[in-house]
């Protein structure tokens, strides 16, 4: 596909900062790459050029492209892998030693449910889940425990979120770790508190890169300010319209004030799109053109209609259901493929109707954004293992594998054992084993017979998986940690499901064949930094099958046809936005990326009463449905 004039002229801006204006459909990952293999072809060095997106996955197409095209290799890197490289550089500045672990997110709220033990907070459901998240968004506004707010966490009790969040962090130094919010936090701190290795990495990556510009959060924004410096060669590439992640903490004014932030930056809109016909887009236009927060620009399109955009209007979710349905295998009759097909809804609980309705009529459909390969329990069990080979500090992964196989270490010993290695300012793992050892410690712990015969065990294993280590690759050292570990013996405790978790453990050193393949010196610290910066990431789908997302899933997809259903008040948009403007917008924006993701075809659907909440509701259709000019349907 030839160039267009407006991606040309992005292409050829090689000094100062440009803001792309890029909207759906319109090649804007093309045109990030194109820019950098011009730059490389003007003699631009590769270590020069720095290339920063959301996913692995287009940072690896992206990075593949360049070097297919020009046989340099330039780094394409997400914000947390690039903050993970700069810290396993220079976080011994901040007093961390370089070989730290990343927590993920089960990671981190085992440590912080400890946490909340420790202060006799009742257990109460989500409060986990809430303080992490208050503690995610604190260290995605750049705030440190000194700086958040000190009330009391309840009415209830006396404890502040202040002291639960310097506990946690101190918890998290402690085991030489560092969660995944801190890939982010840290380096931003490390820039600003040591100017000198700031000054370091401007030199080195001296044109920077930025797709979906809209989704960066607080700390990505000053992340990539303070490496922009006062070269500003900063080419940012993204779409206002589409941002919908501010729960998640994006800031749409990182975009909208783009001009603001970079005095004498430039902007370039890309306005013609490769995906959707001509009466999608008028559509989507015309329902965003209600949203005030936003960058003027209009999407066409030279792809012929092939059906007009149709508004189904049904009595209840099941007849929606089943309106859906049939007409997927109206099109499936006609030649066209399941895996071309999506259904989109707002909330989880809108897919159990199609679910139960697919299922009786045959149709092949599976959920995008279930559990990914690196969630699965046999698949953290092992990865577990490795990470204690590499690090005695790693408490929760130590605690994830003490009992693996049953050890007769009970919860109240561990806690022990923790308390301990805290007050030795040891790793646990090393306070175990000087405990085994009987060394003098200015805080043992008395084991029984019992006791001292189960940790023994564990350490001589992590001792003997550290030596075949030291000779090891990833891939050999999984497959001598399974043996060594009677790890099937375990998964043999459940024959249902035995086959398909041994198979999951062999992919797991197939993972580490091929990823040796791919790099310089494949150590295992590399290797489970790579793979817990993956574990957040949704798996592809590939089989012939519907798929059946929420909409906030589809970000990113396309598809020939479309099913945006649930268009009514309540649902689209959502109850708990209805109060605010700035909400509303973004639900809009959210139906917008929803309807832009269709290529062909796209189905809309309202329904009179649905069951929400436990009971039947009389409902009335989306603001937004009054909002889109419908040809037909």
């Amino acid at each position: 596909m030839l160039l267009n004039k407006e991606q040309k002229k992005a292409i050829a801006h090689t000094e100062g900062p440009l803001l792309v204006l890029a909207g759906a459909g319109s090649g804007k990952t093309r045109v990030v790459t194109e820019r950098i293999i011009h730059l490389l072809e003007q003699g631009i060095f590769p270590s020069k050029i720095l290339g920063v997106t959301f996913t692995n996955k287009a940072a690896e197409e992206m990075a593949t492209r360049i070097r297919e095209k020009t046989s340099s290799r330039v780094l394409i890197s997400t914000f947390h892998s690039l903050g993970a490289r700069i810290l396993r550089e220079s976080i011994h500045h901040l007093g961390l030693p370089n070989s730290f672990t990343i927590y993920d997110e089960e990671d981190s709220n085992k440590l912080l449910k400890s946490i909340l033990k420790s202060f006799n907070l009742p257990e109460k459901k989500g409060m986990v889940k809430g303080v992490k998240e208050l503690i995610s968004d604190s260290k995605n506004n750049l705030l440190s425990p000194d700086e958040v707010d000190t009330s009391p966490l309840t009415p209830a009790v006396n404890v502040t979120f202040q002291e639960i969040y310097r506990l946690y962090q101190m918890r998290l130094k402690e085991s030489q770790a560092v969660d995944f919010d801190d890939l982010l936090l840290l380096p931003v701190t490390l820039f600003r508190t040591h100017p000198e290795v700031l000054a370091y990495y401007q030199e080195r990556w001296q044109y920077l890169h930025v797709d979906e510009y809209q989704d960066t959060n607080q700390a990505q924004y000053e992340l990539v300010k303070l490496l922009a410096g006062e070269r500003k060669n900063l080419f940012v590439v993204g779409d206002p319209d589409q941002s919908i992640y501010s729960w998640r903490g994006a800031t749409i004014r990182n975009i909208l004030h783009f001009e603001k932030d970079f005095p004498g930056a430039e902007t370039i809109r890309l306005e013609q799109n490769y995906r959707s016909a001509l009466n999608i887009l008028n559509a989507a236009n015309a329902l965003i053109s209600y949203n005030e927060g936003r960058l003027e620009k209009n999407l066409w399109s030279d792809i012929e209609d092939e059906q007009p955009v149709e508004l189904i209007q049904v009595q209840s979710e099941r007849d929606e259901a089943e309106t859906v349905a049939k007409a997927i295998l109206d099109l499936k009759s006609r030649g066209h493929s399941f895996s071309e097909m999506a259904v989109f809804y707002r909330t989880n609980f809108q897919s159990r109707s199609f679910e139960d309705l697919f299922r009786f009529m045959g149709i092949p459909y599976a959920i995008y954004g279930g559990l990914s390969f690196y969630q699965r329990m046999e698949i953290k069990d092992v990865l577990a293992f490795l990470r204690m080979v590499h690090s005695s500090y790693d408490l929760i992964a130590f605690e994830r594998t003490i009992n693996l196989p049953k050890r007769g270490l009970g919860p109240k010993f561990l806690e022990k054992l923790k308390e301990g290695s805290f007050q030795e300012e040891m790793g646990i793992f090393d306070y175990a084993k000087a405990l085994i050892a009987k060394e003098p410690l200015e805080h043992p712990l008395k084991l029984t017979a019992k006791q001292r015969e189960g940790l023994e065990k564990y350490v001589t294993l992590i001792d003997d998986l550290r030596r075949l280590a030291g000779s090891s690759t990833p891939r050999d050292l999984i497959i001598d940690l399974v043996e060594k570990t009677h790890y099937f013996d375990l998964l043999k405790e459940d024959p249902e499901t035995f086959n398909d978790r041994k198979s999951n453990v062999l992919e797991l050193a197939s993972v580490a064949a091929e990823w040796e393949e791919q790099v310089e010196t494949p150590t295992l610290e590399e290797f489970l930094s790579d793979l817990t910066l993956k574990s957040a990431e949704k798996e592809d789908i590939d089989e012939e099958k519907v798929l059946l997302m929420t909409l906030h899933n589809s970000k990113g997809l396309e598809f020939e046809t479309v099913f945006l259903v649930g268009l009514e008040e309540d649902l689209l948009p959502h109850v708990n936005c209805k109060d605010s403007i700035d909400q509303i917008e973004e639900e809009r924006r959210l139906t917008y990326v929803g309807m832009t993701r269709a290529k062909k075809r796209l189905y809309l659907t309202t329904s009179r009463f649905r069951y929400m909440w436990g009971t039947l509701r009389s409902l009335t259709p989306s603001r937004f449905l009054s909002e889109i000019p419908l040809d037909g349907g």
